[in-house]
C-alpha cells in the first residue's frame, strides 16, 4: 500500500491544529504541509478499505487533499479536530466514487459477539494476511472500519481516537469491541486456520 511509513505520525493537538490551519488559511505551505504528513496516511486507508484499489485509493486521496485546499478560506474549527472535516470529504468522495462508477459498498457484517476475546487463529489470520484484513474490514460498518484503523494501524489511544471520532473512550472502546468481535465472526466464518473455505 501506498503512503506506508514505519512511524505514522501521532495526531495533532486542537490548538496545535487551529495554529496551522490559521497560518494555512494565510498562505503558510509548510504549515498545511505538517497538516497533510500528518493526515495523509490515515486518509488514504480510510479511502482503501471502501474501494479496495491502491490505485483509486491514491486518486480519492490527492482529490481529499486538492478539495481541502480549495475550502480551506471557508473552514471554521469548531471544536473537532482538522482530520475530522478531512474524513467528512472523503467520505463525500468515497460515495462519489460508487455513484459514478455503479459500483456498491459491501455489505456490513452484523455485531454479533462470540467470545470476549479473538480466537488464536483469528489472531494469526490478522498478523500473517494482509489481504485478508483488508477484505475482512471492507465488511465492517464505517465507524467499525475507522476504529480499527486508528487504533491499531495508526496506532492512536483511545483518547486520541474518540478525539478524532468525537466519542469518549468507553465509547471507542465499545465499537473497537464491537468491531474485533465482528472480524472474528468474518473469519470464523471462513474457517481461518482450517479448510480455508469461502461461501
Amino acid at each position: 500500500m501506498a503512503f506506508q511509513q514505519p512511524d505514522p505520525p501521532s495526531p495533532l493537538t486542537l490548538e496545535s491544529e487551529k495554529k496551522l490551519v490559521a497560518q494555512s488559511q494565510q498562505g503558510d505551505q509548510d504549515a498545511f504541509t505538517t497538516l497533510y504528513r500528518n493526515y495523509v496516511q490515515a486518509i488514504y486507508r480510510y479511502c482503501f478499505f471502501r474501494v479496495q484499489d491502491s490505485d483509486q485509493a491514491e486518486d480519492l486521496t490527492a482529490d481529499v487533499f486538492l478539495k481541502a485546499v480549495d475550502g480551506l478560506p471557508h473552514y471554521n474549527e469548531r471544536g473537532l479536530p482538522f482530520g475530522a472535516w478531512l474524513f467528512r470529504i472523503a467520505h463525500d468522495r468515497v460515495v462519489d466514487f460508487y455513484r459514478k462508477t455503479g459500483r456498491h459498498p459491501v455489505v456490513e457484517l452484523k455485531d454479533d459477539f462470540i467470545s470476549d476475546d479473538l480466537a488464536p487463529e483469528v489472531s494469526i489470520e490478522i498478523t500473517e494476511s494482509h489481504d485478508r484484513l483488508y477484505e475482512a474490514i471492507s465488511h465492517l460498518t464505517d465507524e467499525q472500519q475507522a476504529v480499527i484503523q486508528f487504533r491499531f494501524m495508526e496506532n492512536w489511544s483511545l483518547e486520541d481516537t474518540g478525539y478524532m471520532m468525537n466519542k469518549t473512550a468507553n465509547a471507542v472502546k465499545a465499537l473497537q469491541h464491537r468491531a474485533l468481535q465482528s472480524l472474528q465472526r468474518y473469519f470464523s466464518q471462513r474457517n481461518v486456520g482450517g479448510s480455508d473455505a469461502h461461501p
